[in-house]
């Protein structure tokens, strides 16, 4: 069954964080919900609907930034209390304003995620886990990475509390008091997490969770184990998951899901009768969805699932209120009443504004042209977000700015290509950069469409060559100012953790003994590989796994105080490995003692695995270059019949080939430089120097064929 909603704004705050935003219970069945959100500004306002006008029931006063929200109430009654969480404090108000609770949680860093649930309150910093009862100490968890969100399964279905951790590191964590119970396995780094309809369904148990990749899923936690139940895949490639809740809002008596997107989607996934999910309905904002709720706001009888965007601080319904009356041919439409009132409103209000600005903008001409002016650089702020996409072993770069941008300069110290992004419809232009004395690889500048607020952009970079990526945001703003982030590409970009490699494959190792310290090694782990807590681990060692998104290759890495093992099956990464450990160390002035042992059957492993997608690029780049000359002979002959049916299917699909082509620059290069670096690698660990040879290579892969490669390695 297809839902149609209207999108229609109530009010707006300052720039909102995730999950703060929620509806407080109605007071009868069809009655109107009230609404409390939070913003960056410190102010905590709640306002309800009245004739079309948002109405605050009471708004405090501004103070520091604040990063959570959630409802609270003793268990089995209404939960109206509000609770806010501002650096390490929680504040608690009642639903008319009143404050009733200040609690300092004493934790070094700030709270970034909580949840209530009676007289239990529980609360994340960005590795530790707090529970206190009655604002009373209770547990404490040091998490092995960073905690992105928490839920609680509820009391009042289940004996005991049994909170989940949600983990940069794919993982939920189930604890039982201080101590972990059991952890689950996620497709991706899980972002929010969520009771199924509110109290964890029938059995209590059902969590729903959303990553920051885009997918969802729902899982069963059990008390030694847990079951996963269904997963929505992000096969579109749509913005990671903010915010999920769940609310009937066909009426059929089954929770319908409701998602929020950093790409601005808003989604409905209803349950068939198998418990399937299946898309119901989706809509598209212009900023990152924040916070989503379904209940009813506007008008009594229309529900509605409700988002915040975090860019303008925006409170947007989504009702099923026909807000949209057609007339035929010679009919007319009659206003209500109250429909006039709000657009004569809404003229006056605009015409106020005008004179605001255009008075605003002569006090800044006569004060900027004065003996004594002051420009004030304007502040605003950026949402922004560098991740490594597993489907295209490229990085994506997400800028949100709260106002219009005018352009972004984009400059890198190290070799990427910029790959075509669909969503992105700004003007690139390239400049000229010498990259001997400046260190310039790229200098890109986009310039935006007019209120373009966010910007998608994809980048690829290079193994072993690493550095640091700068993006100068410029926004539509008096005077002109710019804000510069910056972003490392390490010298494994490409990797990404996982929990666990195939041992079966031939493996090289590199080996490191030296006078360094545990937190030392860390460091230097960190500066290498993506996706690894920059917090010291816990215990006296540590293992992690990793494997390449772009070729598939294994690199396990294990280490403690004085000692280091790295294991993979691809020599070039031991090779950089070994590089830049021996750099840091150097830095340092440690003393390292390095050592290998190379496996030769990994090189035709390596070789093997590169060889489909290699024979992919081949077959791609030779399509492309018949197109122009199949097209001339269509043309000169009228049609395509006499061609043999191969050259047919290229012209039939010449449209999606050269798209293809297109979104892969450099592709055939890349795969061409990785199978230079790994026979010099090879080779390199043997005490010899082959670049002599590197021109036989290249002769071979442009004619190539696996066995004439295979047999080069082996013979060279």
């Amino acid at each position: 069954m297809e839902i149609h909603l209207n999108r229609v704004d109530y009010m707006q705050v300052g720039v909102t964080s995730q999950k703060t935003m929620r509806l407080l219970p109605a007071m009868g069945k069809k009655a109107t919900q009230k609404v409390a959100i939070a913003d960056h500004d410190g102010v905590l306002t709640c306002f309800g609907m009245k004739k079309g006008e948002a109405v605050p029931v009471f708004k405090t006063l501004p103070g520091p930034k604040i990063s959570r929200l959630d409802l609270g109430g003793a268990v089995g009654t209404p939960q109206e209390k509000i609770f806010v969480c501002s650096g390490s404090e929680v504040r608690g108000f009642t639903k008319k304003g009143k404050q009733f609770l200040t609690f300092e949680a004493n934790l070094t860093e700030s709270i970034n995620a909580m949840h209530v649930s009676g007289a239990d309150l529980f609360v994340c910093a960005s590795y530790i886990y707090n529970h206190y009862c009655d604002c009373k100490d209770q547990d404490y968890y040091l998490s092995g990475d960073k905690i992105n969100d928490i839920t609680c399964l509820s009391t009042e279905k289940l004996p005991h509390l049994v909170p989940v951790l949600a983990c940069q590191d794919r993982v939920l964590r189930v604890l039982q008091g201080s101590e972990l119970l059991y952890d689950i396995e996620v497709p991706g780094p899980p972002s929010v997490l969520e009771l199924y309809n509110k109290d964890g369904g029938e059995s209590g148990e059902d969590v729903l969770y959303g990553t920051a990749d885009g997918k969802i899923g729902l899982i069963q936690i059990g008390e030694s184990s847990a079951v996963p139940k269904w997963e929505i895949d992000n096969d579109k490639k749509k913005g990671g998951i903010l915010c999920i809740d769940t609310y009937d809002i066909l009426g059929d008596g089954v929770s319908d899901i409701l998602v929020g997107r950093d790409d601005g989607t808003v989604e409905v996934f209803g349950l068939d009768s198998s418990g399937e999910p299946t898309s119901r309905f989706e809509h598209v904002l212009s900023e990152s969805v924040t916070s989503v709720q379904g209940g009813c706001v506007g008008k009594e009888g229309y529900d509605e699932g409700i988002p915040a965007s975090l860019s303008s601080g925006w409170v947007t319904g989504l009702t099923t209120e026909a807000l949209k009356a057609e007339a035929g041919p010679g009919d007319e439409v009659k206003m209500s009443k109250e429909t006039q009132s709000k657009v004569a409103a809404l003229r006056a209000e605009l015409e106020q504004l005008q004179v605001k600005v255009l008075q605003g903008r002569e006090k800044y001409q006569q004060s900027s042209q004065s003996s004594t002016a002051v420009s004030a650089v304007p502040v605003f702020s950026i949402n922004d977000k560098f991740t490594l996409c597993q489907d295209d072993a490229s990085y994506s770069l997400t800028l949100e700015v709260q106002t219009a941008i005018d352009n972004l300069l984009l400059q890198s110290d190290v070799p990427i290509d910029l790959l075509d992004v669909d969503k992105n419809s700004a003007v690139v232009s390239f400049s000229e950069c010498d990259s001997e004395p400046n260190g310039n690889f790229l200098l890109a500048t986009y310039r935006c469409q007019a209120n373009t607020t966010r910007l998608e952009l994809k980048v690829r970079s290079i193994e072993g060559q690493y550095g640091t990526l700068q993006a100068y945001i410029t926004p539509r703003l008096q005077p002109k100012t710019c804000q510069v982030r910056q972003y490392q590409i390490k010298p494994l970009s490409l990797h990404q953790r996982t929990h666990s490699i195939d041992q079966d494959r031939p493996m090289n190792r590199l080996s490191l003994v030296g006078q360094f310290s545990f937190a030392e090694i860390h460091s230097w782990v960190v500066f290498c590989l993506p996706e690894v807590p920059e917090k010291t681990p816990a215990g006296d060692s540590i293992t992690f796994h990793f494997h390449n998104t772009f070729l598939g290759t294994q690199l396990e890495a294990s280490y403690c105080k004085g000692e280091g093992h790295f294991r993979s099956d691809n020599i070039s990464t031991i090779s950089i490995l070994s590089d830049v450990l021996s750099k840091e160390a150097t830095k340092r002035k440690i003393n390292l003692n390095i050592s290998y042992d190379i496996n030769d059957e990994s090189v035709s492993h390596t070789l093997k695995m590169i060889h489909p997608k290699l024979e992919y690029q081949l077959l791609l780049a030779k399509k492309v270059q018949l197109i122009d000359a199949l097209k001339e002979l269509q043309v000169h002959e009228g049609n395509a019949d006499f061609l043999i049916p191969e050259y047919r299917n290229i012209l039939d699909e010449s449209a999606h080939l050269l798209e293809e082509y297109k979104k892969q620059p450099a592709h055939l290069e890349r795969l061409y430089g990785m199978i230079t670096d790994l026979f010099i690698d090879k080779f390199k660990f043997k005490g010899q120097n082959v670049k002599t040879k590197v021109s036989s290579l290249l002769e071979i892969l442009d004619n190539y064929d696996l066995t004439s490669l295979l047999n080069f390695f082996v013979e060279a």
